[in-house]
C-alpha cells in the first residue's frame, strides 16, 4: 500500500457492472480488442499473443483470470500494462477514466484472492477493485524482449 496523505492515479475499467482498477504507472496504453494469435498454454486465461509495434506481448482475459468467464465484447479494449518488467495486455470490456483518488481510499481485502486484489477504492457510492498488477499475471508466460 501507499503511505498516508499521497494521492494515486488509477485507470479504471470495467468487466460488466464490475469496476475494476489499476495505477496509471502501470498503464502503457489502450488499444482496441484485436482477436490474439492462440499459443499453447496451460494458463487458461491467456487468450494468445498479438504483436504490438514489433514486440510480441501475451494478451490475458481479466474477466477469466478473475473467475467470471465471459467472451470478450467486440467492443472490448485491450489495456497493455507492465507488470514484472514485462508487457502484457489484458482485456477488459470498457476503460471509463482516469481517477485521482487519497490513498487513504484504499482498504485491504482479507478475504481477496492472495496477490491479485491491492485493495477496494470507496470513491463516493462506488466500490473500485484495485488490482495488483504483478501478481494477475504472474503465471502469464512472457516472451522475453
Amino acid at each position: 500500500m501507499t503511505a498516508a496523505g499521497t494521492t494515486l492515479q488509477l485507470v479504471v475499467f470495467s468487466l460488466g457492472d464490475e469496476e475494476f482498477a489499476a495505477p496509471v504507472t502501470s498503464v502503457q496504453e489502450i488499444i482496441e480488442h484485436r482477436q490474439p494469435r492462440t499459443v499453447a498454454s496451460e494458463v487458461p486465461w491467456l487468450r494468445g499473443v498479438i504483436s504490438l509495434r514489433g514486440r510480441i506481448i501475451p494478451v490475458c482475459d481479466l474477466a477469466t483470470r478473475l473467475g467470471t468467464d465471459r467472451a470478450p465484447r467486440s467492443e472490448s479494449k485491450v489495456v497493455v500494462v507492465e507488470a514484472g518488467g514485462q508487457l502484457a495486455g489484458v482485456v477488459v470490456d470498457a476503460v471509463s477514466e482516469v481517477l485521482t483518488i487519497d490513498a487513504d481510499l484504499i482498504e485491504e481485502l482479507p478475504v481477496a484472492q492472495d496477490g491479485i486484489v491491492e485493495g477496494i477504492a470507496r470513491v463516493d457510492d462506488r466500490l473500485i477493485v484495485v488490482l495488483n498488477l504483478d501478481g494477475v499475471l504472474a503465471e502469464a508466460p512472457v516472451p522475453a524482449a
